[in-house]
């Protein structure tokens, strides 16, 4: 007696649990995880709602991962955040490309605090881009950087679009520095007859370029003077490879050659 009532009783728990899954299976939708990264186009093949939903998702995965990260790094140092929290004292000012693929701290190994970034289009440095020379400014005379990286990557699309004859409308004005790079080394890039050659070499030059900018700046020559840093290196980023290059930028032969025009030490 006792064995039927308990079989019974498996029985309509079981039946009641698959009418409940019928029921969920039959009245709704199951939730769709998009890809973690859409193509250019693949939004077009999305409805209205599935675009709001891949909006939510990647909004929130933000916050999920946000949550992961501060979690780790309390496990790995309880007292991690209270001293991220006392202040900075970075060795680096980092000036890269805005290209999402080259986060520095990550190719580099730096972690929070150890290097302070300046992100933009074809990573220049142009005088009049007040924004770029403030970072300049700040991370040379109150946070006192030991080395100035100025980052460039090979397949940089700005570098590409200066190479093109083509108007860019906004873009115009800024990406000129580059052809203006071009036009100073044209007999050199002239001769390389490969276009992939010639494109690596131009991003190369550009690099050096804004290196050489760097050191025109007041702060960096008076720093310089006054306690031997910061030192100004170029550098270049490959994607094939993950591995960064050196230029072997000579810092003290460039602020000698530039100084008999841009010598600003007297402060």
């Amino acid at each position: 007696m006792t064995t039927q009532i308990l079989y019974k009783a498996r029985m309509s728990r079981f039946i009641l649990s698959s009418t409940r899954r019928t029921f969920c299976l039959s009245n709704f939708q199951p939730i769709r995880h998009f890809p973690r990264y859409l193509s250019s186009t693949g939004w077009r093949t999305m409805s209205e709602s599935e675009i709001s939903t891949y909006l939510k998702q990647t909004h929130d995965r933000v916050f999920e991962h946000n949550r992961a990260w501060a979690e780790e790094q309390t496990k790995r140092d309880p007292d991690f955040f209270n001293k991220l929290s006392a202040g900075q004292t970075p060795e680096y000012l980092w000036i890269g490309c805005s290209d999402s693929r080259i986060p520095a701290e990550q190719i580099t190994g730096l972690g929070p605090g150890e290097a302070f970034i300046h992100r933009n289009i074809a990573n220049l440095v142009v005088n009049t881009d007040l924004n770029v020379m403030s970072v300049i400014e700040y991370a040379v005379r109150h946070l006192q950087v030991k080395h100035i990286v100025v980052c460039g990557h090979y397949g940089c699309g700005g570098v590409k679009a200066a190479m093109t004859p083509k108007d860019l409308g906004l873009l115009n004005p800024w990406l000129r520095n580059i052809r203006d790079v071009y036009r100073l080394h044209e007999k050199e890039l002239d001769a390389v007859k490969d276009e992939q050659a010639r494109y690596n070499r131009l991003v190369e030059l550009s690099v050096v370029e804004q290196c050489r900018n760097v050191i025109k700046t007041a702060a960096v020559q008076q720093s310089y003077a006054d306690n031997q840093f910061p030192i100004v290196h170029g550098w270049v980023f490959g994607f094939e490879d993950g591995l960064l290059k050196d230029l072997k930028v000579d810092h003290e032969a460039m602020l000698h050659s530039i100084q008999k025009i841009y010598n600003l030490t007297e402060g």
